[in-house]
């Protein structure tokens, strides 16, 4: 039978991933325990506490605890234990965390009103993972060829040069077929089995958080504390995925290299609210509460794709994409309450939970935008991407948050702080990447590797010491976290009633190390 190179049409192929999608998103929504140092030592358990310029952005009713005006900066530097430095990520990363002031000023005998503004990178994306595994058959290439056989991507042959007619064109899958042959005669394509893949991600970037708090004492028995919140993000990612190919005989016919770099950028802003008061007036024990609206995200998305074709089949020549997409995506609401009590002037203890739902993290699609003349300002409209929206509900959970910490003062200017998290996991256990789902985050899909992150436990310990007015605090972080990493998602035949195209998971960690040294002058 006279054999054809199936030719994907590349120019069709350069079109973006929405990054309105599921496991995407999620890497935006979160934040990690950062800030001043003394914050960190104590787990970020200061909640009821207050006191610290980073309850600005937690429970911004912990502003209202100051009783003299302050300046604070921070710098640390982060460390990912066991991984290389790979692409665009460093192993090593030096990073400016944080700098704020407060500015306190007594409204009566013992009633405050407080002004503060603090700058904080409330997520880290420094994140380099690694995974090899043997597919026995199973590929991402395998994958294209299911769907293209179900008439999944209507796609058509004609003259020599694979055309599209659907609304639902994966890059992925035509980048795939370029390791497809076509047979003329019988007018079918075929795949090639994969014996093995390697996968290398190194992701680099922030989420920047700039707050603007006002807060207030009211008889030293109630703290109210209001926050609004502007986030910057800078999300970048630079991928390589090679399977190794073999023919139908089990023949090693090369390999094919997907390379992807990815950045996503755009702005945020919140709203948070807080309260804490003394239940009795005569202790020190205090309760919060507090509650965060949903980040409302305006974000644009880029990616750079390259094929290198190193088999004898398929497209010979490499090919290339550059697109832009942009997108809007709202997090969900937070809450939180929290303890603290002190003990004389010696021992603060505190104790803080959180909960926010995940699975209504919710992607939006621009629809169009209007110009107002009269007020010379542009409006963006956008609606919900119903379908993306509940693949994440069966994909993320709700997350709860526990941090615990103490503080013990050894004298009036030299102390020292231990701190405890657990984060429960976001994915659902079979969680994936669905790159079949009717929405633009999976239309244009140029990757399809997914990690099914589990719980994150964080231990924090510290030491402060006070110079007359001046403050230095050291805090160390560790952060322990595994994952179930998949190159790409296992197929289910509804007519066998099986799954096919299987691939294992691979066991990945994301295991951190954190320095931040705190300067700060009260006066």
């Amino acid at each position: 039978m006279k054999k054809l190179l199936v030719i994907a049409a590349f120019s069709l192929a350069v079109l973006p991933m929405a990054a309105q999608e599921t496991y995407e998103n999620a890497a935006v929504a979160t934040q990690d325990l950062n800030g001043s140092a003394r914050y960190v030592g104590m787990g970020g358990a200061m909640e009821a506490l207050g006191a610290d310029i980073s309850t600005i952005g937690t429970n911004p009713a912990g502003i209202g605890l100051f009783r003299h005006s302050m300046v604070s900066a921070s710098m640390g530097m982060l460390s990912q234990q066991g991984a290389k430095t790979y692409g665009i990520a460093d192993k090593n990363k030096v990073s400016f965390d944080q700098v704020g002031f407060v500015y306190a000023r007594q409204t009566g005998e013992n009633s405050f009103m407080n002004l503060g503004f603090n700058y904080h990178k409330s997520r880290n994306f420094s994140q380099i993972v690694s995974a090899a595994d043997r597919l026995s058959g199973a590929s991402s290439n395998k994958l294209s060829y299911i769907k293209g056989d179900l008439g999944l991507l209507g796609l058509q042959y004609s003259n020599s040069e694979w055309l599209g007619n659907s609304n639902a064109f994966n890059q992925i899958d035509y980048l795939n077929y370029n390791a497809l042959m076509y047979d003329e005669d019988d007018d079918t394509f075929y795949y090639n089995e994969a014996n093995g893949y390697t996968f290398n991600n190194g992701v680099k970037g922030h989420v920047n958080d700039f707050d603007f708090n006002i807060s207030g004492n009211i008889n030293d028995k109630v703290f109210l504390g209001f926050t609004v919140g502007i986030k910057d993000v800078d999300y970048q990612k630079y991928s390589e995925y090679s399977e190794s190919l073999l023919t139908g005989r089990g023949d090693p016919v090369g390999n094919v290299i997907i390379k992807d770099s990815r950045t996503i950028e755009g702005t945020g802003f919140d709203i948070k609210a807080g309260v804490t008061f003394r239940p009795i007036e005569e202790s020190p024990f205090r309760i919060a509460l507090y509650v965060h609206t949903p980040t409302w995200y305006d974000l644009k998305t880029s990616n750079y794709t390259t094929l290198t074709n190193n088999s004898t089949v398929g497209l010979y020549n490499n090919g290339y994409s550059e697109e832009r997409y942009d997108f809007k995506l709202y997090t969900p609401w937070k809450f939180g309450a929290s303890v603290g009590h002190t003990f004389g002037s010696s021992l603060a203890i505190g104790a803080t939970y959180e909960f926010a739902d995940y699975a209504h993290l919710d992607s939006r699609v621009n629809t169009g935008e209007s110009y107002d003349w009269y007020y010379d300002t542009y409006t963006e409209s956008s609606e919900h991407d119903f379908a993306m929206n509940d693949h994440t509900k069966q994909c993320l959970n709700g997350v709860h948050t526990l941090k615990v910490g103490a503080e013990l003062k050894a004298d009036e200017n030299f102390a020292v702080r231990l701190g405890y998290n657990f984060i429960s996991p976001m994915y659902s256990k079979d969680a994936y990447k669905d790159g079949s789902i009717d929405s633009p985050g999976s239309y244009y899909a140029s990757s399809t590797d997914y990690t099914n992150w589990k719980a994150t436990n964080r231990i924090t310990a510290g030491i402060g010491y006070n110079i007359g007015k001046l403050s230095m605090d050291l805090a160390y972080q560790y952060t322990a976290q595994s994952g179930d990493f998949s190159p790409f998602m296992n197929y289910w035949d509804d007519t066998d009633r099986t799954m096919d195209n299987v691939c294992n998971s691979v066991k990945v960690d994301n295991n951190r190390h954190q320095l931040l040294f705190t300067l700060g002058y009260h006066f």
